[in-house]
């Protein structure tokens, strides 16, 4: 008895596990093919291996579905962390972002990127930086089964949606395929009077993100490759760039762009103003990352050779979904950029034949899911987005309003030669009229920051005692840039002069040859005068310098001779500096008599000895 339940636990094992293999064979055939949603079902059935586990992450990853999605990297990274792509990592903290668990997701991503994340800090500093603040709405369109990638044609919108029903469904998410549609917007912006585009356009692929030109006879859209062609490991299905002629109200003559091709996708093209240009994303050879944006340009009968708009706009990761207005700023979404969660929408101005740094557009219109797909309405301040924050892929209007700036400056204060920090430090904010604005005295970490005004220019000023004060001049112009990161670096009168030096009994000095003055005698002697106006020149350099006037005697008189003697020596020092320009505030004079030789050599002197206590010193006070 006992040998037959071996038997048949050994027989119910090796079923188990012939089940297991067929199933994940099953699995992977359809993950290979992109059928997600049926995927998902059998590796959540399977036993929790590295290679089910990420499957199954990516599974619901692809198809938005955030929460199964970091549910099931987490197991991954809690048997698998040290195997690992990086990728996983990536798509992890974005899932993470996705449900806006920020604290898990930016550990992750902190992890991948090597680079601290602070997603609500980062939040929170966009609400200064960003230029207009958003009112979105969600788009009533007689659909809930997904629309998006809207543009503007003549009076009307277009735009792709899943809902012609009759279309087959596609495997990845179990969706019918896109069409293009037309619709008239409302005076709330909802969608009305829907209906497909063209059924020269639409075809039983899918069809979307639709540009047209000026005149409105002419337009590019995107459209699905029928074929499958194994690239590397992976069978895909590219997306082409297409253009069509409106001729007698038939849209004709579609062809291909030359630019497409069966080895790599093209797509989401849109026109610039002049229709020179047309702009799209691609995963081309020499792409930065898995997307990046290029343009062509547009000649009568031909285009020019793709360009890649560089690693100010493009990631290693995805940028998509192009928009270029009148003014030539470039929106886009990316998920490579600093962001709140998957896609995010940044914009970049065009200035001095470049595209500048790429800015998030902030909270009030990206959310921690995917936001793309904006379009402006000419110049005026409102438009559509779309974004699946709802689970599904859905069009938003939007209204938006100038966003009152603050812009700041701030930095910190260093030591010029040694780089090292300042603590106590002096920094005044200055009108361009030299009017104070503010002030602040460092703390221990040496930083300043001040609140300025847009379009004005301002001076920074650092100051310590015993040291240079360093200005440096900005200009808060309204393009984009109001966080100014200056650091101030001032330089100590010892490491600028010669003639200063510090001392071991730590006071601060100007070695000036030595004051000679006539026995019993207090007057500046011609030599002595050439001496004084080297001191004079230093004080008028550096206005802020103050100084203090040691006289010196030797021991040959009586004790209250000498100090009388020497305060009158320091006094005739001071009147001659006076004398010559510099302000009697910024001195000291002070008699010591013999209190304080250099040589202690009491009533048994020398001349030598004698002449080297006979002396005047100059001591820097601040």
């Amino acid at each position: 008895m006992n040998k037959n339940y071996i038997l048949i636990y050994l027989l119910c094992v090796c079923s188990l596990s012939f089940g297991q293999k067929k199933s994940l064979k099953r699995a992977n055939k359809l993950f290979d093919n992109k059928a997600y949603v049926e995927a998902a079902e059998i590796y959540k059935q399977l036993d929790d291996s590295q290679e089910s586990l990420k499957k199954l992450g990516d599974s619901y990853y692809y198809n938005f579905d955030m929460k199964k999605a970091s549910d099931a990297y987490k197991k991954l990274l809690a048997s698998y962390k040290d195997s690992l792509n990086p990728e996983v990592y990536f798509r992890y903290a974005h899932a993470l972002k996705g449900i806006e668990d920020y604290d898990t997701g930016d550990q992750i991503m902190s992890e991948y990127s090597k680079l601290l994340e602070d997603t609500p800090q980062f939040i929170e500093d966009l609400t200064s930086l960003v230029p207009y603040n958003y009112t979105i709405k969600q788009v009533e369109s007689g659909s809930n089964i997904g629309d998006f990638g809207i543009s503007y044609y003549q009076d009307n919108v277009v735009f792709a949606s899943l809902r012609n029903t009759k279309n087959p469904k596609y495997a990845w998410n179990e969706n019918p395929y896109l069409d293009l549609y037309k619709a008239s917007v409302s005076e709330d912006k909802n969608l009305e009077n829907v209906e497909p585009f063209s059924e020269d356009i639409n075809s039983k692929t899918h069809e979307s993100n639709a540009t047209f030109s000026r005149d409105g006879k002419t337009m590019y859209f995107s459209r699905t490759s029928k074929k499958r062609i194994k690239i590397e490991k992976e069978k895909i299905a590219v997306v082409k760039i297409y253009r069509a002629e409106l001729i007698d109200s038939i849209w004709t003559n579609i062809t291909v762009m030359p630019f497409s091709s069966d080895l790599y996708s093209t797509q989401h093209p849109v026109l610039n103003k002049e229709n020179t240009k047309l702009y799209f994303s691609s995963d081309m050879p020499g792409s930065l990352g898995s997307f990046d944006i290029y343009y062509v340009e547009i000649f009568n009968e031909s285009f020019g050779n793709p360009i890649n708009l560089g690693n100010t706009i493009n990631t290693k990761h995805r940028e998509q979904f192009p928009f270029i207005t009148q003014d030539s700023t470039l929106y886009f979404a990316s998920n490579g950029h600093k962001g709140l969660g998957g896609l995010d929408l940044y914009s970049s101005k065009y200035k001095d034949n470049a595209f500048e740094e790429a800015l998030n557009l902030g909270n009030t219109i990206n959310s921690s899911m995917d936001d793309f797909g904006f379009v402006l309405k000419d110049s005026l301040h409102e438009g559509f987005l779309s974004s699946n924050r709802s689970g599904k892929d859905r069009l938003y209007s939007f209204t938006r309003e100038p966003n009152r700036k603050t812009y700041f400056v701030e930095g910190e204060v260093r030591d010029k030669n040694s780089k090292e920090i300042l603590p106590g430090s002096l920094v005044t904010l200055l009108d361009e009229n030299g009017t104070i604005v503010d002030q602040i005295i460092v703390g221990d970490d040496a930083k300043y920051k001040f609140e300025t005004e847009p379009n004005k220019k301002y001076q920074i000023e650092g100051y310590r005692s015993f040291y240079i004060p360093a200005t440096e001049d900005i200009n808060t112009n309204d393009e984009g840039k109001i966080e100014f990161d200056l650091e101030l670096e001032i330089e100590s009168y010892d490491d600028a002069e010669e003639i200063v030096v510090t001392k071991t009994d730590g006071y601060i000095y100007i070695e000036l040859e030595n004051i000679y003055f006539d026995l019993d005698k207090w007057d500046i002697k011609p030599e002595a005068s050439k001496t004084l106006d080297v001191l004079v020149n230093l004080l008028k350099k550096y206005p802020r310098m103050e100084v203090q006037l040691g006289a010196h005697t030797d021991s040959r008189s009586s004790y209250d001779y000498n100090l009388v003697l020497s305060n009158n020596r320091a006094k005739a020092t001071l009147d001659y500096l006076v004398a010559n320009g510099v302000e009697k505030i910024r001195l000291k004079s002070k008699g010591f008599g013999e209190t304080q030789p250099l040589v202690n050599c009491g009533d048994n002197c020398t001349e030598v000895e004698h002449s080297i206590n006979r002396r005047c010193e100059f001591i820097i006070l601040k």
